[in-house]
């Protein structure tokens, strides 16, 4: 059974991953403003039970994501994820904090047995405040202040490889990973408000294309940089496709049989 499936998935692996690279290319150039702001989903890569993997990652909006995963059995995980962000500019100031928590299934397969393939589901709660601001001769004028509560159930999967020493840096060998995630959330505002006032609530389908690229540092340590997009299914006011993913990150792997 493990045999036929990882066959299938070597089958499948770089069909996928060459669609879904074209079907994106297309969609990047269409962009909006949203409440919410991606996390980094977590990409352990497991390959035994005992494994701990332990990431974090940061952005240029000062977007602050951590990833926790243990390998519970040799095929079975458990993740936790977590963000922070506190924004402060002259026309905007943006806040958010959210947590999720999820399990799901992992196994190898490929000739060589160096790609992964991981499914994960799981629970997520979180908060976000925006300050719309404008100046005025009396200096920053607020001009419209928005407050959500949300919560979200996501399944992601993903698809990743290895490459041992594939990169000459310095005189030195590194191993090199790379992979995709693609995450659907279903994202639902449980309280929301505009100017303090109650308003009406959204809740919308996303779409959440992550790929990363990871580079060896040595005994576990890697580099990691992340790239992804939000696509919404609904045309909501607020609660919509935004932000895309820019990141840099270190990962820390440990543990095994």
């Amino acid at each position: 059974m493990q045999a036929r499936l990882n066959k299938y998935l070597h089958m499948k692996y770089n069909k996928f991953g060459y669609g879904l690279c074209a079907g994106l290319f297309a969609c990047s150039f269409y962009s909006c403003s949203s409440i919410y702001m991606p996390n980094v989903p977590s990409a352990p890569m497991f390959t035994e039970a005992g494994e701990v993997y332990v990431s974090g990652n940061i952005n240029t909006k000062a977007n602050v994501s951590a990833n926790l995963g243990v390998a519970v059995t040799d095929h079975v995980a458990v993740i936790a994820n977590g963000s922070y962000v506190d924004n402060r500019s002259n026309v905007k100031d943006y806040a958010q904090k959210m947590g999720e928590a999820g399990i799901g299934y992992f196994t190898r397969f490929g000739r060589k047995n160096n790609r992964v393939f991981e499914v994960y589901g799981g629970y997520g709660l979180g908060n976000t405040s925006v300050v719309d601001k404008r100046s005025s001769t009396m200096g920053q004028a607020v001009v419209e202040t928005k407050d959500m509560d949300f919560d979200k159930v996501f399944v992601q999967v993903n698809f990743s490889s290895e490459k041992k020493d594939a990169l000459k840096l310095f005189g030195n060998r590194h191993d090199i990973d790379y992979g995709t995630i693609i995450r659907l959330s279903n994202m639902r505002m449980k309280n929301f408000a505009i100017d303090g006032l109650p308003a009406e609530k959204e809740d919308n389908m996303l779409i959440e294309p992550v790929f990363y690229t990871r580079m060896g540092l040595g005994k576990g340590w890697k580099l990691q940089y992340t790239n992804g997009m939000v696509f919404g299914f609904k045309s909501n006011t607020y609660l919509k496709a935004g932000y895309p993913l820019f990141t840099l990150g270190v990962l820390y792997k440990f543990g095994g049989k």
